[in-house]
Order: C-alpha cells, then sequence, then structure tokens
C-alpha cells in the first residue's frame, strides 16, 4: 500500500511541475504575441506618418511654390501656337510612287499557313511560357 502512495505522490509531483512547465510556456508566447501586436503597431503607425508626410511633400500647392520659385516656367499663351503651314516639310519618301508598298510586299511574303502548322507543333506559346494541354 505504501508503493501505491509514494508512486501517486509522485504522479502528483510530476503532474504539477508538467502544468506549471505549460503555464509558463503559454505566458512567454503569450507575451511574445503582445510583442509582436506592439511591433505591428508601430509599423502601421510608422507606415501612417511616411505616408501623411508624402502625401505633404506632393501636394499640387506645394509643387506649384516650388516650381515657380526654381524654374522660369510660364503659363502657356495664345501667341505660342503656330499653324500647321508652318511646319517643315514632310521628309523624302524612299519609295518611288507606284512602287509596291515594301513592307505590305513582306507582309503578304509570309507564308501564313507555314506559320499556322509550326505554332500547332510548338509546345510554347512563348520563348518561356508552355501552352496549355487543352489548348491544342
Amino acid at each position: 500500500m505504501r508503493f501505491v502512495h509514494l508512486f501517486v505522490i509522485c504522479a502528483l509531483v510530476f503532474a504539477a511541475a508538467y502544468v506549471y512547465r505549460i503555464k509558463m510556456e503559454s505566458t512567454v508566447r503569450t507575451e511574445r504575441v503582445l510583442k509582436l501586436r506592439a511591433d505591428i503597431r508601430q509599423q502601421r503607425d510608422s507606415i501612417a506618418s511616411l505616408k501623411a508626410e508624402w502625401a505633404k511633400l506632393e501636394s499640387p500647392k506645394r509643387l506649384q511654390e516650388l516650381a515657380s520659385r526654381h524654374l522660369s516656367l510660364r503659363p502657356i499663351e495664345a501667341i505660342q501656337f503656330d499653324s500647321l503651314k508652318n511646319l517643315p516639310p514632310r521628309p523624302p519618301s524612299f519609295v518611288k510612287p507606284g512602287d509596291p508598298d515594301p513592307i505590305g510586299t513582306i507582309i503578304e511574303s509570309v507564308d501564313l499557313e507555314a506559320l499556322a502548322a509550326a505554332a500547332s507543333q510548338d509546345e510554347t506559346l512563348t520563348g518561356s511560357i508552355p501552352q496549355p494541354e487543352g489548348a491544342q
């Protein structure tokens, strides 16, 4: 009978130590979670203050003041526009009048059926993206 009592007392001491260990671990984890939440809150506050500072820096009124202070810009006036007749002449054409369009000739010379056949045999849509399996 004494052996059973001794065994039960040892089991109770072991159980109490185990429960104490679990409680301490949960306390440490709770403190870690609270610290992480505080860090997250601090980072969010920092982000909000940076966004506010950015909004202040890019405000149109501030930019207008800086531009007027440091740049010699003036508003556009109607006399600054010119008419179309004062534009420079058109550059000379490399294609003589009556000759076929060289780009159109190249496009017409491409064999579309050969391109379609090559595209259906090729497993890639582009150089790096494989073609979907159901697309063939």
